[in-house]
């Protein structure tokens, strides 16, 4: 009982130990090894304290205290500088591995598998680009590469790499494919050839993970499930189904295997990407950093099919007046890893040609019509459109109707950026280069380093004199500008990347649903169109009605505003405030700021006023030998250096979150 007791005593005391010493700090230190720290100052000062009150003659041989008032000044001095050390232990700690840093042993043993996981997958990949001829491009140089080699064999190189690199390296191949912005042409040859290929799953591999997404629930709702897929992809697979109701769906659902490699490669696309940054140059000049969080966002939002679901929503209300057909999602079937929709009728487009071929030419002609006037009315009016019109993505039946499929990328665009880009079309359409030019600058970022808008405006031109010539097609056209944008160094938002990208993707699709038709004709024909619905004066109505629900609160405070303006200037008391430090961010800094001087000044105060007492002779005295002026001197020489290694502390501290 008597140990518990003691224990208990050394504990409690040990607790008073930290929580000053956390207080006296003003950080946030951990408290286990505040509390470690402070066990160790009592143990050891309870097992010193007796024989250094021997050794100084403070207690005789019998236990007995011989100088009660100075032993008193002297355990409290030999308690206040142990208390000192500790403080200081804590603070080269907190140097050291700062709290936080150390993760709980079951924690870290966890990471250490993972981080072995991912060295391996990082070695094999690197083992991969340079079994490719990829090396010297990873390896650190004194002298970089100073641009993207343009070789024929380092492009295919690259495209054999990602291709062997897995999902994850592929699908950020085919997103390079899409910046010609960015990438060379020989590079934007190569990477759109990359194709993804993935065997099917055992139905004994994918009904677990249905049953876990829908529980009991698989069975009352599906009447049956074809076990053999629809369509195999690198993540899921489809499956064809029937609801208990009698309507057809498919049913989409992620490989668990797919999802944890795609997890696992994001942080390897992270790290290559730092790499190819801090290494090379043509890793800094094509913002390696940016695409790989671009893209490392865009494939984490792909494995949510909810997302996708919402995508799909967004897209039938944003055009639900066009006659292409979008899936309606079964809500309540679906989950972040099941998808569960309406099953349309068709083949997609890259697969139909006999049902192609077998239409009428007015069927053909009319859907190709359909698609583009959809993708351009979601683009062009209502700003939210489907990013990836690939002909795998399309479906057509004998009738020439049309359906959307995966829309796990989707675009959103503004009312400025939406406004910007119709006026680029019309400029293109009238043959303007000012006001394409004008047009271009609203859409895109300017340069760092400056533009010459001249050069801009006359490059520009040319580009139209080549369209107008019949040199480009117009869907090419936005891939021939993603090079003009390049040359002049000017950002292109992801938003805006991807309604070219979907332009200039889109001609593909079309030619194979109407090689014969008429690009620039039918997109002009469109474009007027939509143009025009926006011109009409219920849609001017409409723009000028906004317009002035923004200027209505400014207005209504103009007149009160002016009164007050023009009686000042009348009397001669129009002054101008300006707010020092409005800004809390910059309050917060000089109060730290402030914060850490004063106590630095009153940590060098006290120690120099310890120096000066510790030094004079003379004064009071408390015992042969000791002096008033020493004792003070100890414990002001004490304050010193606590407030010292708090200024220490302030000074070397990361910002921690509140």
């Amino acid at each position: 009982m008597i140990g518990i007791v003691s224990f208990l005593s050394l504990l409690v005391t040990a607790l008073v130990v930290a929580f000053f010493a956390r207080r006296i700090l003003g950080a946030p230190v951990g408290w286990p090894r505040s509390v470690l720290v402070g066990l160790i100052m009592v143990s050891l000062l309870g097992n010193m304290l007796p024989g250094l009150a021997q050794t100084i003659g403070l207690v005789d041989a019998s236990g007995q205290v011989s100088q009660p008032a100075l032993a008193g000044v002297m355990l409290g001095l030999v308690v206040a500088w142990a208390f000192f050390l500790s403080i200081a232990a804590l603070v080269v700690l907190e140097l050291i591995v700062p709290t936080g840093s150390v993760r709980s042993p079951m924690h870290a043993f966890r990471e250490l598998r993972q981080r072995l996981r991912r060295s391996r997958r990082y070695l094999e990949v690197l083992t991969i680009a340079a079994r490719h001829g990829l090396g010297g491009f990873l390896r650190r140089s004194r002298r970089p590469t100073p641009t993207l080699p343009h070789e024929s064999l380092v492009p295919r190189a690259l495209r054999l790499a990602l291709n062997d690199a897995g999902v994850t390296f592929i699908k950020f191949g085919q997103m390079l494919s899409t910046r010609p912005d960015l990438m060379p042409a020989a590079y934007i040859r190569e990477l759109s050839m990359l194709q993804m290929s993935s065997a099917p799953l055992e139905w004994a591999q994918v009904e677990p993970e249905l049953r876990a997404s829908l529980g009991s629930r698989l069975s009352e709702a599906f009447a049956e499930i074809d076990p053999e897929p629809l369509a195999t992809a690198s993540v899921g697979q489809v499956h064809a189904g029937v609801l208990v109701t009698g309507e057809p769906v498919v049913i989409k659902v992620q490989k668990r295997s797919a999802r944890a490699q795609v997890t696992a490669d994001i942080d390897i696309v992270q790290r290559l990407a730092r790499r190819l940054d801090t290494s090379t140059a043509w890793g800094r000049s094509v913002g390696v950093l940016e695409l790989a969080d671009g893209f490392t966002q865009s494939l984490l939002e792909e494995l949510d099919y909810t997302i996708e679901a919402d995508n799909m929503a967004a897209v039938a209300a944003a055009g639900e007046a066009e006659q292409v057909t979008i899936p309606h999602v079964y809500a309540d079937l679906s989950s972040a890893t099941v998808l569960v929709m309406q099953r349309l009728s068709g083949r997609t487009v890259g697969a139909a040609n006999d049902i192609i071929a077998a239409m009428p030419i007015e069927f053909r002609a009319a859907a190709g019509d359909k698609l583009l006037g959809a993708v351009l009315r979601q683009i062009m009016v209502e700003g939210v459109f489907h990013a990836d019109l690939h002909p795998g993505n399309v479906l057509v039946d004998a009738g020439g109707q049309l359906g959307l499929l995966d829309f796990g990328s989707v675009g959103r665009l503004d009312n400025g950026s939406r406004e910007a880009l119709a006026m680029l079309m019309m400029a293109i359409d009238r043959d303007s280069s000012l006001a394409a030019t004008d047009a271009l600058l609203d859409l895109l970022d300017p340069p760092a380093e400056g533009l010459n808008e001249r050069l801009l405006e006359r490059d520009v031109g040319q580009l139209m004199a080549r369209f107008r010539s019949g040199g480009v097609r117009h869907p090419e056209l936005f891939g021939q500008l993603f090079g003009l944008v390049s040359r002049h160094r000017l950002g292109v938002p992801p938003q805006i990347a991807a309604a070219f990208r979907t332009l200039a993707a889109l001609e593909g699709t079309l030619r194979l649903l109407d090689p014969s038709i008429d690009l620039v004709a039918s997109t002009r024909r469109q474009t007027d169109e939509l143009l025009s619905q926006q011109l009409t004066p219920g849609g001017l109505r409409k723009q000028l009605d906004s317009e002035l629900l923004n200027l209505v609160p400014l207005l209504r405070r103009l007149p009160r505003r002016l009164n007050k303006i023009s009686e000042g200037l009348e009397q001669g008391q129009l002054s101008l405030n300006v707010r020092v430090l409005a800004d809390p961010g910059d309050r917060g800094f000089l109060l730290n700021l402030t914060h850490q001087v004063i106590v630095a000044v009153l940590a060098a105060a006290a120690t120099v006023a310890a120096i000066v007492l510790l030094t004079a002779t003379g004064g009071p005295r408390l015992a042969p030998g000791i002096s008033w002026y020493s004792i003070l001197g100890y414990c002001l020489l004490f304050v010193g250096c606590v407030l010292a290694l708090r200024a220490l502390v302030l000074v070397f501290r990361r910002p921690w979150a509140p």
